[in-house]
């Protein structure tokens, strides 16, 4: 008999809350805001006056996920470069603007899909608003006012003593008024701190007082353990409440990491379809088998699949039999052997060693199969026997 099966996570997959309601823009081709999906974004770490190198960087995180990407914009040769990089980019280019307010114009000349700046840190930027709104308005290019708790405005240090959420909100808010002044709205705000608790409280503030786009991140966060803790606790308690519409995870690490974990964040919250899950047991004593060495090796051989698949690995009799009839396909090790379950059902038993080549086959047999039945709506069918 044959019988059909729903691969991946169900359809439509439960959300955590309803979007919290924005202004839409689009930064290039990428819309942002509640009517858009979450989009990951990340920063190149090139000079970006080095064209060549930053768009090689460029298509490595286009490659890895990423859906906008931010370059830094010091220099005068980084400005000169910026027209060729947003040209030839894949992905939606935003400068990044500190210090040199001319630098803001010369981004959006160069057909920037938006630039962010630091009101903190630009010289008299209040008094250039109204040239930037101008500018900004003329060649359709949406700004992001991204204020940071390590270059607050002096005059709301004083005020606040210290970088609290009232004063990283109270700084955006400002600065966005002096936009609004201007009937300048193509706004996306971010308030970012690396205290996770801190930078939570201030996009709440946000989110209570103004409905423009929300760009989150925790700012310094860290090597990549800590920086990915820091970034998964912080963005799951705002998207929780459905406050988010671009994110960022600041790692001292390769940008990619940054978009592989911000991806995965996404995908774990249902933000984002998901591909590859993989299912596996903690460190426990009731465990027959390696499961450490059989989950890398498992993910290992199937990185960069991209059908949606739940795959189980498991080490004993006790959650292994339940977890594996669970997934779109699993193994229940135990006793030097192991057995294969495909969505619910025994389709073999094979020896220890045989384990991670069985289950990247079948992984394999199951993606091709999902190719050939992918035209019906929904998740990709897998028909078996």
């Amino acid at each position: 008999m044959t019988e059909s099966i729903m691969l991946g996570t169900p359809t439509p997959p439960p959300l955590l809350a309803e979007r919290r309601k924005t202004r839409q823009l689009m930064v290039g081709r990428v819309g942002v805001g509640s009517d858009h999906p979450v989009s990951v974004q990340s920063m190149t770490t090139t000079l970006t006056a080095d064209v060549n190198a930053t768009l090689q960087q460029i298509a490595e995180l286009t490659a890895a996920g990423c859906d906008i990407v931010r370059v830094a914009c010091p220099s005068a040769d980084d400005a000169l470069a910026l027209p060729a990089i947003a040209a030839k980019s894949q992905i939606p280019v935003i400068a990044d603007i500190h210090f040199q307010p001319k630098y803001v114009f010369a981004a959006i000349e160069a057909g920037c899909a938006a630039v962010r700046v630091n009101p903190g840190n630009i010289k008299k930027f209040d008094d250039k608003v109204a040239e930037i709104a101008r500018a900004a308005r003329d060649h359709g290019t949406p700004i992001r006012i991204g204020v940071n708790a390590g270059s607050l405005d002096p005059r709301l240090m004083a005020k606040h003593g210290r970088a609290t959420p009232e004063a990283l909100a109270e700084s955006a808010l400002w600065e966005a008024s002096l936009f609004a002044e201007h009937d300048f709205h193509d706004l996306k705000i971010s308030v970012k701190h690396n205290d996770p608790v801190v930078m939570i409280r201030a996009y709440e503030i946000l989110a209570e007082q103004c409905d423009y786009p929300l760009h989150l991140g925790v700012t310094e966060a860290g090597p990549a353990f800590q920086g990915t803790i820091k970034s998964a606790v912080a963005f799951g308690a705002l998207l929780r409440q459905g406050i988010g519409d671009t994110i960022r995870v600041s790692l001292s690490a390769p940008p990619v990491e940054e978009v592989k974990v911000g991806t995965q964040i996404l995908q774990s919250l249902n933000l984002r379809p998901r591909k590859l899950e993989i299912v596996s047991c903690p460190s426990c004593g009731r465990a027959q088998v390696d499961v450490y060495k059989l989950a890398d090796e498992v993910t290992a051989g199937l990185e960069g699949m991209e059908v949606p698949l739940r795959v189980a690995v498991m080490g004993c009799v006790v959650n292994g039999p339940g977890e594996a009839r669970e997934a779109d396909l699993g193994v229940a090790s135990g006793n030097g052997k192991g057995q294969i379950f495909v969505k619910g059902q025994v389709i073999k038993t094979v020896p220890e060693h045989q384990i991670v080549e069985t289950l990247i086959e079948e992984a394999m047999r199951i993606a091709e199969e999902a190719g050939e039945t992918a035209g019906s709506a929904g998740s990709p069918v897998v028909t078996v026997s």
